[in-house]
């Protein structure tokens, strides 16, 4: 009986053990399970965190690719422009001024001598509207490499104000910089308006001319008039300009009677001799179609001028002229390459007549020192002179070189127009 208690109590402990290991076994199994899990999870997380890294540098860098792209497409079309020089006269090099004066060997192009209105927005400050200037619509002054530009605005028409209205024979000069979108066919224009009032009122009587800032395709540049109401002009002139248009471009305009003629830098885009049309009295600009955040339009250095004429003719019959046309960089000696037309029509009048000799008379306006005003217009005459020599082959034994300085002013220093009018080049028969 007793060794039956035994066996039962032994046969309960087997039971016991074998139900116990069984359990331990079963946790040690899910433990274990779950410690593979874990493995594989963190596996799976090790793998996928490295895909994700891979990913994210992909990404980055096809980013940094991209930017890299974008911003030296940027830079591209970004233009340097030039700086100023400060007041006092700094020597330049004539391989340079030669150079881009060779450039404009064929521009023919001759600024009005009497200066009606310039704007180089030097007195407005950033952000504003420009003083001169009127408007149905909006625009800023924004800056570029340091420069101030006049950013149009579409929809808006720009009326510069002028002492009167526009003579016979006039010229028109400015600056333009343009932001156009190359994939895409933008109508962006800007408008040349020449018409018969100076405010916003649809004219009876106007010329106009369209400059093409697409750069997708080449549409050409329209011209198109109005006599009393009607259309008589609309046509396009196939000129393409779309390689240099993300540059800084310099357009002149000249308008002698009914004839209007306009250049492109150094080149001549649009010469129709009846364009224009009786009582036209006010210039106008208006970008047309420019998409705002895509298309932008920026001017600056305007300068409208009376005149225009054959400046020969003045020289042989009245023995002297002067000019504001001969340009130069800020406080330098340096000639603009624009000036290029009167130096043509000079060179001209001396291969005419043999026996021409010349006195080149340099001017400046009354801001700075006396004394440096007085050698930049020495050095300045002595750069025409130059000039007429290596460009044009004129012997230097014809010419003559004299600085007055600030002493001799024609018009008034508290001026822009009045200091663009003093600052000039004149030429004296000896």
């Amino acid at each position: 009986m007793k060794a039956l208690k035994i066996l039962s109590i032994l046969t309960l402990i087997t039971c016991f053990t074998t139900q116990a290991e069984a359990q331990l076994l079963k946790k040690l199994g899910k433990a274990a399970e779950r410690a593979a899990e874990r493995t594989l999870e963190k596996k799976v997380e090790e793998k996928t965190s490295n895909e994700t890294d891979k990913a994210f540098d992909t990404v980055f860098n096809n980013n940094k690719g991209k930017k890299k792209r974008k911003t030296k497409k940027k830079k591209k079309d970004i233009i340097s422009l030039p700086q100023e020089t400060g007041n006092n006269p700094v020597q330049t090099g004539p391989n340079e001024t030669l150079t881009e004066l060779s450039v404009y060997s064929k521009f023919d192009f001759v600024p009005g001598d009497k200066i009606l209105m310039t704007d180089d927005f030097s007195l407005d400050h950033m952000g504003d509207f420009p003083a001169k200037w009127n408007t149905n619509g909006t625009g800023e002054l924004v800056t570029i490499d340091n420069e101030k530009w006049f950013k149009l605005a579409g929809k808006s028409t720009y009326i510069p104000d002028l002492p009167s209205a526009l003579p016979e024979d006039y010229t028109i000069e400015f600056d333009m910089l343009t932001v156009v979108d190359k994939k895409t066919s933008s109508q962006a224009k800007l408008e040349i308006w020449l018409e018969d009032n100076n405010m916003f009122d649809t004219p009876k009587n106007m010329a106009k001319v369209e400059i093409p800032l697409c750069l997708f395709i080449s549409v050409g540049f329209i011209v198109e008039n109005k006599v009393e109401g009607k259309r008589v002009i609309r046509n396009s002139v196939e000129k393409d300009i779309r390689e240099i248009l993300l540059q800084k471009n310099h357009v002149s305009i000249a308008v002698n009677g009914k004839r209007f003629r306009l250049w492109v830098n150094e080149n001549k885009v649009v010469d129709v001799p009846r364009l224009l049309t009786d009582n036209i009295s006010s210039f106008k600009l208006h970008p047309r179609d420019v998409r705002d955040g895509i298309d932008k339009v920026f001017i600056n250095n305007v300068k409208i001028a009376k005149g225009g004429v054959d400046l020969r003719n003045q020289l042989l019959e009245n023995g002297k002229f002067s000019t504001t046309g001969i340009l130069f960089n800020s406080g330098s000696d340096q000639i603009k390459p624009e000036s290029s037309g009167v130096l043509k029509q000079i060179a001209e009048a001396l291969v005419q007549d043999k026996d021409l000799k010349l006195n080149i008379i340099g001017h400046t306006d009354a801001d700075g020192n006396d004394n440096t005003n007085l050698m930049l217009s020495e050095q300045r005459a002595i750069a025409v002179k130059n000039a007429l020599n290596s460009q044009f082959n004129v012997d230097n034994s014809r010419l003559q070189t004299e600085g007055k300085g600030e002493t001799q002013p024609v018009d008034k220093n508290n001026t822009t127009e009045g200091k663009a009018n003093n600052r000039r080049v004149e030429f004296v028969k000896i």
